[in-house]
């Protein structure tokens, strides 16, 4: 059974500070990354859990049953007026209903990067989160140099890494030593794989997608990194550690003629779960107009480079460099007009959903 005294308070960030600057106490759990809400601390025999923004009357502690306990989950009041929130433990995250739409987020209107976890700065790519489904981060540190990360992991479906702007080191648990991802590489983060970012050059760039949109961060103190092995085959929930390397690219033509797209092992990697290409035009100068459907959970595009339009609801979106869509299934939709130094990121759930064609430029 693990205690913690809820701790409210308006501004989190100043207040997770002190505890872990002033204090000396350590974060054991932070949720969700992108613009935290509540954080699990612990240090001097005490464990606090801060929580944004909660009105509370008197003090509150948090019980979170294990086999040692025989309590039902609710909510008791002890008699001098404490409330006691008796959670379930669960190692499980959940995942909402989808409910689709067309979101487009251009850079040029962003509002700028939110305070995220670690010293990070988020921007949110889908404000509706698909009701919960997804999360699309545009991540960016400002300042390079040593990232003040930890070793820690997340209760996740599916996450994925892609390098835009500048470079990263990171580590991860049973991959060997750290590396260097540069522009155009990317990893998949399987669930609950430990890892640690550990500096990065000024202005790097990042495109986080992950699945459901809110999840869990935990800190392992007690783990280090590198671990000494290398174990490329081993199954974290049923995926495994994948790194991919934009220097090492294969290119091929692309669902629509005029275009070239690099494949990544994700696929694999997930087990048909999901696929991540990168979209350039091809050689030849000249790209096809194809309107198109598709029929998957989730198809969403970043313009990492140059310029492209979308057509879309009788409409065209010019997207430049920096912005990026959500289109939902069942919606009629073509590229048009890339520029030559296009790079367009795609991912996608399922791997590769049935991409129907609805109409094409004679």
């Amino acid at each position: 059974m693990v205690g913690r005294v809820l701790v409210p308070c308006v501004d989190l960030e100043e207040t997770l500070a002190f505890f872990t600057s002033t204090v000396g106490m350590r974060i054991e759990r932070i949720s969700p990354a992108d613009s935290p809400r509540e954080v699990d601390l612990s240090g001097g025999g005490l464990a606090l859990r801060l929580v944004r923004s909660v009105d509370a009357d008197g003090s509150s502690v948090a019980l979170e049953l294990d086999a040692t306990i025989d309590l039902r989950p609710g909510v008791l009041v002890a008699p001098n007026g404490t409330r006691v929130d008796v959670v379930e433990r669960s190692r499980r995250f959940s995942l909402p209903e989808l409910d689709e739409s067309l979101v487009v987020s251009r850079l040029a209107e962003a509002e700028g990067f939110g305070a995220g976890r670690a010293g990070m700065g988020y921007r949110d790519l889908i404000p509706s989160r698909l009701g919960g489904r997804f999360i699309a981060s545009h991540i960016r540190i400002a300042e390079g140099g040593e990232v003040p990360d930890y070793a820690h992991f997340h209760r996740i479906r599916f996450q994925l890494i892609y390098v835009r702007r500048g470079w990263v080191r990171v580590v991860y648990e049973d991959q060997g030593e750290s590396f260097v991802m540069n522009p155009g590489d990317c990893v998949i983060q399987p669930p609950e794989i430990r890892h640690r970012v550990l500096e990065s050059s000024a202005g790097l760039e990042v495109v986080e997608i992950g699945c459901p949109a809110e999840h869990d961060t935990f800190a392992d103190h007690d783990i280090e990194l590198p671990t000494g092995r290398v174990l490329p085959d081993r199954d974290y929930g049923g995926q495994r550690f994948v790194r991919d390397i934009a220097a090492e690219a294969m290119w091929e033509p692309w669902r629509v003629a005029g275009y070239e797209v690099r494949q990544t092992e994700v696929t694999e990697a997930t087990d048909g779960l999901a696929g991540v290409r990168t979209i350039r035009p091809g050689a030849a100068g000249s790209a096809d107009v194809a309107r198109v459907t598709h029929d998957g959970e989730f198809a969403f595009y970043f313009v990492l480079d140059g310029s492209i339009d979308l057509a879309v609801e009788h409409r065209t979106e010019s997207l430049v460099g920096g912005d990026s869509v959500a289109v939902p299934s069942g919606l009629d939709h073509s590229w048009a007009r890339p520029s030559s130094d296009l790079q367009l990121l795609e991912v996608t759930l399922p791997a590769a959903p049935a991409f129907t064609l609805v109409a094409a430029d004679g």
